[in-house]
């Protein structure tokens, strides 16, 4: 992101503006508005909620009163208010990606079903799309980085969600010439694939956190879905199905992070993967054969090698989004996106024994959670993408805990956009 700082100067001494929409405004989206608020050269233009007093909030808790932001209902509307200088709540999300002044669509919703129509609505539209829903990006991203490739417009993951940070440290190792030989990411906590909303809910309301957000970190959906999007982006594999989840810390992940007959936990280099008891935070792990490097980072105090880490020990979640909004605003540049194609998949996984004729409800629920696999591994086994389940997904075949839910093993909602979506891509990319 370098540089960015004075290209938004410039644009905020030249009287301009990236005009950004964010569709969702909960704990993620009201932190946007209030970073997008504080910064030069960008305004929080629109902000959708399905709850108009949420879109409200994060406007008021960003410092604007009463008459600087209006309530609108249709683009006419919209396309006024911005005109004149107001910001602008609302329930419909179409505003956010039809109103001709908007520059970038956020969508910080993080429901698959509503960031593919965000998606969708704004590459036809010709604006640019910053998803902050790794969950609908790692089921059907492939395609929407085409259409908006096609549409000339950017279609980005976001800094600072775990796979843009660990993409900023991979590119800046691979334009060095460095071997980068495993990507990766921190997890805070033992994964517990058994966790439910009812198991988790007196941890949650302590923190004020959604029930289910919390159960999909903590059944490791969430890190399923970060590494499907890291492995998208680079084409690095999963080397086991899941990742090995090793326990450790920063100085044990060189040895950690080998080949077994080097004495490691690998199978296999360019291999994404997760660490218990390294977090906030991500990691790459680099090796060279070259001489005066490998001396020089011995001078440097970064190990005995013949493997080195690199470890950024944070990421800002919502807060850094607007540099991906400006990124692609100015540099036409993502920040991350599936540009390897589905090299890997988040794949769907009883949590208890399922049985014929019950509906499944979805990341963060009671019946399932989602684990990391190859691609072409996922499409042998005929496995079912966790992106497309959703509370209409109805079980027809019985499913023991543990076992992988299958194509075969469900009668799909159809009048769904991400399923439909999901068959226009494996028609077009399979």
């Amino acid at each position: 992101m370098l540089g960015l700082n004075y290209k938004l100067l410039q644009l905020e001494e030249n009287g301009k503006h990236i005009m950004t929409s964010i569709v969702g405004a909960g704990q993620m989206g009201r932190g946007m508005v209030g970073q997008i608020m504080s910064m030069k050269g960008m305004r929080p233009a629109v902000v959708v909620d399905i709850d108009i007093q949420n879109a409200i909030n994060a406007y008021q808790h960003a410092g604007l009163k009463e008459g600087d932001y209006v309530i609108a209902n249709t683009i006419s509307e919209a396309n006024d208010l911005l005109a004149k200088g107001k910001y602008i709540v609302t329930d419909n999300p179409e505003i956010a990606t039809k109103t001709d002044l908007i520059d970038c669509a956020v969508d910080a919703t993080g429901v698959p079903e509503v960031g593919a129509k965000v998606a969708i609505d704004s590459i036809n539209s010709g604006k640019h799309i910053v998803m902050l829903n790794v969950e609908a990006d790692v089921c059907i991203g492939p395609m929407l980085y085409k259409m908006a490739q096609s549409a000339g417009v950017v279609y980005t993951g976001s800094a600072g969600d775990e796979p843009g940070a660990v993409l900023e440290m991979y590119d800046f190792a691979d334009a060095l010439g460095f071997d980068v030989r495993v990507i990766g990411k921190g997890k805070n906590n033992k994964v517990d694939k058994a966790a439910t909303p009812d198991s988790v809910l007196e941890e949650a309301t302590r923190k004020g956190v959604s029930p289910k957000m919390l159960t999909s970190f903590k059944d490791g959906t969430k890190t399923m879905v970060e590494m499907t999007a890291m492995s998208n982006a680079t084409g690095y594999l999963p080397d086991i199905m899941g990742g090995h989840g090793a326990k450790g810390i920063v100085s044990e992940l060189p040895d950690l992070f080998r080949l077994k007959n080097e004495g490691g936990i690998l199978n296999n280099y360019g291999i994404v993967d997760y660490i218990d008891g390294v977090a906030p935070g991500v990691f790459i792990i680099i090796s060279t054969e070259q001489p005066d490097i490998i001396h020089e980072l011995n001078y440097l105090s970064m190990g005995k090698g013949p493997n080195y880490v690199l470890y950024r020990p944070y990421h800002l979640c919502s807060l850094e989004t607007p540099l991906s909004v400006a990124k692609a605003v100015i540099d036409g540049i993502p920040t991350i996106a599936p540009r390897k194609g589905l090299v890997s998949e988040t794949i769907t996984v009883a949590k208890r024994d399922l049985v014929a004729g019950e509906y499944l409800d979805g990341i963060g629920g009671f019946s399932i959670y989602g684990s990391f696999e190859k691609a072409s591994v996922a499409n042998e086994k005929g496995a079912l993408p966790m992106g497309i389940v959703n509370k209409k997904t109805k079980m027809i075949n019985a499913v023991k805990k543990g076992e992988i839910v299958t194509y075969a093993d469900v009668a799909l909602d159809n009048d769904s956009l991400m399923v439909q979506l999901r068959k226009i891509q494996d028609k077009l990319y399979l």
